[in-house]
């Protein structure tokens, strides 16, 4: 039994020395190339679940309440992410000018959507979610005290090429853009 746990040792520390390191290749900014980040079909709900969380995290981080996984509006980011790949371009508005606000609408949002975050990337979820917090309008997105409700998709191209879109939204029951009803 010995002999056998030290050959495998052996054969698998023979193997590591072989494989060597892989030097990154670098681009003309003397950075490194991203590496494609493949994606599973069925990694859908734990990747949505993975930015919830981290997303959650970074709002106790400043203080504001947090989100929770809302369908209407993973519905409209998907569509979106989807739009942006055929129109190879990232941008908020779809290719039959919707905005977010009509986009979530659509999906049957009844709250009041407050922010969007694209992106055109090769990098993972989390990667994304953290050149978003990089930037103040996107970081704002994020960390908006008034947010409820999350949506988060995504749209990966036979290149590898990813297309996210999070949108978030006030988790209101009222419509879009109208005050609650108040009396007194």
């Amino acid at each position: 039994m010995l002999r056998r746990s030290f050959l495998l040792t052996t054969a698998l520390g023979t193997l590591a020395a072989c494989a060597g390191t892989t030097t990154p290749r670098i681009g003309p900014d003397g950075r490194p190339l991203p590496t494609v980040y493949r994606i599973n079909p069925g990694d859908t709900a734990e990747i949505q679940f993975r930015v919830l969380d981290s997303v959650n995290a970074l709002r106790q981080g400043a203080g504001v309440p947090q989100l929770q996984l809302n369908a209407e509006l993973t519905a409209a980011a998907e569509t979106h992410s989807r739009d942006m790949s055929l129109q190879n371009r990232p941008w908020h508005f779809g290719s039959d000018g919707s905005s977010p606000i009509d986009r979530a609408q659509r999906a049957g949002y009844r709250g009041r959507v407050l922010g969007e975050n694209i992106s055109e990337t090769y990098e993972s979820e989390l990667e994304t979610v953290a050149a978003w917090m990089q930037q103040p309008d996107t970081r704002d997105v994020i960390t908006d005290a008034d947010a409820r409700d999350l949506g988060f998709a995504f749209f990966q191209e036979p290149t590898g090429k990813i297309w996210w879109t999070m949108v978030t939204g006030d988790g209101g029951t009222t419509g879009q853009g109208l005050p609650a009803n108040r009396t007194g």
